[in-house]
């Protein structure tokens, strides 16, 4: 290996500082996690529901079941099959791609505008 000559070393010095601002850039726009919702296909048969979401979002997530442990807030299964997850917009983005995701809304909390119906409080 030759060893670094003095243009070398000053494009390094240059370019260094363009790279991590470029990464924080990056990191910046990606936006802080949020709480989504997502509907995904019928448990297969045999496999538990945590199990069958987990895998869907750790496949999402790099193939880290502790970061999709982490993530994952709660697992429906009664009514509809699916799974709440706080996750950044570039791991909704990958969620999304997945074959298993029907759909993904944004968590939403609804106050009912009164409490008075038809009399009854």
């Amino acid at each position: 290996m030759k060893p670094p000559t003095a243009a070398s070393v000053h494009l390094l010095i240059v370019l260094l500082p363009l790279a991590g601002a470029v990464a924080m850039a990056a990191a910046a726009t990606d936006g802080p996690p949020a709480t989504y919702l997502v509907f995904v296909d019928p448990t297969p048969p045999g496999v538990t529901c945590m199990k069958y979401h987990l895998g869907i979002l750790s496949a999402a997530l790099g193939r880290s079941e502790e970061k999709a442990k982490a993530a994952i807030i709660y697992n429906y299964k009664n009514v509809i099959n699916g799974f709440s997850a706080r996750v950044t917009p570039s791991e909704l983005e990958v969620i999304k791609k997945q074959p298993q995701v029907n759909r993904v809304l944004p968590s939403a909390t609804l106050h009912l505008m009164s409490s008075n119906f038809d009399g009854v409080s």
